[in-house]
């Protein structure tokens, strides 16, 4: 082992773990209506063989392996710490740290201690940490070592009691005190119904709010998706997941974190993504999980061949659009095409191209509506549309959130009368069920009285010669109302010319949904999951028709 101030991490050689052998606890049983922990469910999950490894670091300094009994005994000593503190029942647990195996124990301890996790982006600062805190009053804060002066004094301002920090290299006041706890712990009774997190949107739109989830939300989108696509037992060879995404969002803590806990799979485990190492480590792997600029920049690296990819069996993509040119190059490139999903932090994950066949992935849709999800089209007046008729989607089912955090209004405002989420997202069902996104309702344009769909435009764009990527957005006008205005990014080593590319947009497009102007820049504001900030390209241009 190479233990700090003696809390349980992982081993730094490929060797048994040291130690005096412990017999293996008993199985816990799987959740019913009187046990509903999310964890009480991952944990029944665990493999027979405790000591075999669930996570593998793959770019800390000497790899380290965590054992299940690790997971097990970790969780269990930080629950522990949690439940010395005395907290009332239901107190949210905020994390600002960077991404580690101890911060995926923690959350795990969170829910073992029947609290609410409430991850928070490790790029916030002072004044958005503020908000958070202030909005959701935790009783506890954890962050990285180098931001304590300021987080702490945020948070006790703000009526926190206890402020730990937790960092990547395994140090930190949090794992100091846990060190001192018992290494067994009964999970907390718990109700599907009881909260296990809060989620803040990304703000990309307004200020950001707290998306409750309940116990029964996520453990319900765990499994249908563990059926859904396929995961592999270990009688079936086993399933190798690549997790190399941030864990303080749905698409890293809850889609690829709880996939492979709850199918006793091992992860191969990187803080930070680096495509030339994911590259090196694929041959490895069979389930691998990313938003589009991930794959993006894996497309770069000459090691991404077919050789290197002829053990995988899976690639996810979501959390933004998928450019139907990454989509096809992938395929050409690898063999195996991009299965895309859509999905919310209000509602976990609602639809997926299918998994087999795969010739049935269909590029620039995100598939059928998930076993057990309802999702329909209505217009503004709640009217239902037809097949590829463009209106407000909506979804209801048990991975629905249970609102907004201290916001029962905006709740109201964002459920219909019959009690189906509007999720803000403009789109369309074909006449086969797959459902694609043409952008939000935020970001639909209305220019001279006729409606732009961001997503239709940018398109076009994209398919013009020596374009990378695009967004479209509108601004204000005083004839049209609105404008529809255009950032491009060139491919590399292309030039661009904003007033060709309206030229030839007027070739291909009903003038209207031309714009007016576009403008040439490197890249795109984008937030940490890779959604374009369309926010702030609006507020650039704001002024520019301005008299």
């Amino acid at each position: 082992m190479a233990p700090h101030g003696g809390f349980l991490t992982g081993e730094v050689s490929r060797q048994p773990a040291e130690g005096p052998a412990k017999k293996n606890p008993p199985a816990l049983p799987h959740t019913t209506m009187t046990q509903a922990n999310l964890f009480a469910a991952l944990r029944a999950a665990f493999p027979a063989d405790l000591d075999s490894v669930a996570i593998e670091t793959a770019d800390t300094p000497v790899p380290l392996l965590y054992t299940w009994r690790d997971l097990d005994r970790g969780t269990a000593m930080l629950a522990n710490l949690l439940a010395s503190l005395a907290l009332p029942a239901g107190s949210r647990i905020a994390v600002h740290t960077e991404k580690s195996v101890e911060a995926l124990m923690l959350y795990l301890a969170v829910l073992r201690a029947g609290h609410v996790h409430l991850p928070l982006n490790s790029a916030y600062q002072a004044a958005e940490l503020e908000y958070f805190i202030r909005n959701a009053e935790p009783a506890v804060v954890v962050c990285a070592g180098r931001n304590f002066g300021w987080v702490s004094k945020v948070a006790f301002l703000a009526g926190t009691e206890h402020v730990y920090t937790l960092n990547e290299d395994r140090t930190g006041t949090l794992l100091d005190r846990a060190a001192y706890q018992p290494d067994t712990h009964q999970p907390a009774q718990r109700g599907a119904d009881d909260l296990a997190a809060i989620l803040y949107t990304s703000g990309t739109t307004g200020r950001s709010k707290g998306a409750m989830l309940s116990h029964g939300n996520l453990l319900s989108n765990a499994r249908v998706l563990k059926d859904y696509w396929a995961w592999r037992s270990a009688e079936e060879g086993g399933d190798v997941l690549i997790h190399a995404l941030p864990i303080f969002h749905v698409h890293g803590l809850f889609v690829a974190s709880h996939g492979a806990l709850l199918n006793g799979s091992r992860m191969i485990w990187f803080n930070r993504f680096d495509a030339r190492a994911v590259a090196a480590r694929l041959p490895e792997a069979t389930v691998f999980m990313g938003v589009p600029t991930l794959y993006v920049r894996l497309l770069g690296e000459a090691a991404l061949t077919r050789a290197a990819c002829a053990r995988m069996r899976l690639f996810v993509s979501g959390s933004a659009p998928l450019l139907i040119e990454t989509f096809r190059d992938w395929q050409a490139r690898t063999g195996h095409t991009i299965l895309e999903r859509y999905g919310m932090s209000e509602t976990t994950m609602l639809t997926s191209n299918p998994y087999r066949p795969e010739s049935a992935r269909r590029g620039g849709t995100v598939g059928l509506p998930l076993p057990g999800v309802g999702l329909r089209v209505h217009d503004a007046k709640g009217r239902p549309l037809a097949a590829g008729e463009i209106g407000g989607i909506e979804v209801k089912g048990p991975n629905v959130f249970k609102g907004y955090w201290r916001m029962p209004e905006k709740t109201a405002d964002e459920f219909t009368t019959d009690l189906w989420f509007k999720t803000g997202d403009l789109g369309f069902i074909d006449g086969d069920g797959y459902v694609t996104i043409v952008g939000r309702s935020k970001d639909l344009i209305i220019s001279g009285g006729y409606n732009v769909y961001p997503a239709e435009v940018e398109g076009y764009l994209n398919e013009l010669p020596g374009v990378a990527e695009s967004a479209v957005v509108g601004v204000p006008h005083p004839d049209f109302g609105e404008a529809v205005v255009a950032v491009a990014v060139p491919r590399a080593g292309a030039k661009l010319d904003g007033v060709a590319l309206v030229a030839a947009l007027k070739h291909k497009i009903a003038n209207f949904k031309v714009p007016k102007q576009v403008f040439v820049q490197p890249d795109l504001p984008r937030n940490a999951m890779g959604k374009v900030q369309k926010n702030l390209l609006r507020e650039q241009h704001q002024a520019l028709f301005k008299p």
